[in-house]
């Protein structure tokens, strides 16, 4: 369904307490954000009817309408356009500010609040995590589908002449996105994103191949991004000591300087080597539980996924995808943990089935099944499954089965991979990689989704749809 999104800021700004209480607004792939100065003036039952609005989601300080890709975009750009002109009406700019600043000073102490009730040390842990991959993703997916066009005229023979600057283009930011950890880092930590990404810079620097650490001769990249991360998070506690207790006059000097060595040799003589061993940890690891139980692990995976985001545990997996892509090129688990939005969009069409008489239930289907398939699963989920219920459930079902379809073939040893994370669904397959041909890959990951497809319809239709009652003539 097309909406106005001009008419829908326009709808959406007095449900969420008029422009006084909008303290920021941003937006992500589906969800239009918004930094409120009391969230308990949002009329949530009108604002969950306006044509469009997919769901809503509290998170901390973050009001969260789902309003789907593509028209979140335009929506955020209306309501800033109406947030940044003024109205008729509105009260002079100094008792707006006043009382602008009230209803601040009130959101400050209920988001506390919220906080002190919600919050725990690994929610918050992982948040944070989020915020330093998170904005790496656009350029993982643009590179990695560059890779894999790439790959492909390669094995085509064809276009020699361009397939080495695609080569570059893809590969450059892999080689350097320690860096770039680092810079997030840093910035995401209270330190100077700079420092953070010249200690990072350290992991990947071609001349660490003449130290030797516990007999062990370094290799550049080793430890990879969580050898950046811990030595980007070092150098911002290096910095931070110092800010406190460097004299002003020096501070310019000292600070920087103290930051980059301590945590720089750190980062040499100890970060860089346990690192490593972790990120081969993780990789044997993968490919062991693949290889040795890939039908069950795929099955707990696929099964468990959908659930991990609604907890926002699925961003502790960020470094995973991260580490594995730097360390083998593509990450095996994300085709895995992709099933679960094919059970997602399965369960869904069983609701459209079942659901003849629902016409606004239909409406949200249809609006919201093309951004399913292609894998941005939230307007199914907060829209239709996780109001239902029991189909929420049922789509875990055509997840764990779609899972367990390509954790058998890695068994076999056909393992399926993913040279990015983000994408999921259909828009996967320009990014799919793995140990074995590109046919065999299509025809492995789109056998997944089939599965997922099929199960989640399946099992909504016969025991997740329920029962509501028919429309009076």
């Amino acid at each position: 369904m097309r909406i106005d999104p001009t008419v829908t800021a326009a709808a959406v700004l007095p449900l969420v307490g008029g422009p006084a209480n909008v303290v920021s607004v941003a937006h992500c792939m589906t969800r239009l954000r918004l930094g409120l100065a009391d969230p308990t003036r949002v009329d949530e039952e009108a604002l969950r009817s306006l044509p469009g609005v997919l769901g809503l989601v509290v998170d901390d300080g973050s009001y969260q309408v789902v309003l789907g890709p593509g028209a979140v975009t335009q929506v955020t750009s209306a309501l800033e356009a109406l947030l940044a002109a003024p109205t008729d009406g509105e009260p002079p700019d100094a008792a707006r500010g006043e009382l602008a600043g009230e209803l601040a000073a009130r959101g400050d102490l209920l988001r506390e609040e919220r906080r002190r009730r919600n919050a725990t040390p690994l929610k918050s842990a992982l948040r944070r995590l989020a915020n330093v991959f998170v904005p790496l993703i656009p350029a993982l997916i643009g590179c990695g589908i560059v890779a894999g066009v790439n790959g492909l005229l390669v094995n085509a023979g064809l276009l020699p002449w361009l397939t080495p600057a695609l080569a570059a283009v893809a590969s450059g930011f892999m080689a350097l996105i320690a860096v770039f950890v680092g810079l997030n880092t840093a910035k995401e930590f209270g330190g100077t994103p700079v420092l953070g990404g010249a200690v990072a810079a350290i992991v990947v620097y071609p001349g660490v191949a003449k130290l030797t650490v516990f007999g062990v001769t370094l290799s550049p990249g080793q430890g990879g991004v969580l050898g950046a991360l811990a030595a980007a998070l070092l150098a911002t506690r290096v910095e931070k000591w110092c800010r406190g207790r460097v004299p002003d006059a020096l501070d310019v000097l000292l600070t920087p300087t103290l930051t980059v060595l301590v945590a720089g040799l750190a980062t040499l003589y100890g970060l860089m080597w346990a690192a490593g061993a972790v990120s081969t940890a993780i990789g044997t690891a993968a490919n062991w539980l693949l290889t040795t139980t890939g039908p069950v692990a795929g099955l707990v995976l696929g099964g468990l996924f959908l659930p991990l985001v609604m907890l926002g545990l699925h961003q502790a997996l960020i470094p995973i995808h991260a580490t594995l892509i730097e360390q083998q090129g593509y990450t095996v688990l994300l085709p895995i943990l992709a099933m679960a939005g094919a059970g997602q969009v399965g369960a869904c069409l069983a609701v459209y089935v079942r659901l003849r008489h629902d016409t606004s239930l239909r409406t949200t289907i249809r609006s919201a099944l093309p951004a399913g398939l292609l894998g941005v699963g939230e307007p199914l989920i907060y829209g239709v499954s996780l109001p239902l219920g029991r189909p929420f459930l049922t789509a875990c079902a055509g997840g764990a089965a779609g899972g367990a379809f390509v954790g058998f073939f890695a068994m076999l040893g056909d393992r399926v991979g993913a040279t990015a994370i983000g994408p999921s669904g259909w828009a996967l397959f320009p990014l799919l990689a793995g140990n074995c041909g590109w046919g065999s890959l299509l025809a492995i990951y789109t056998g997944g989704l089939l599965t997922g497809y099929a199960v989640g319809f399946t099992a909504t239709y016969l025991f997740g749809v329920p029962d509501r009652p028919r429309p009076p003539a």
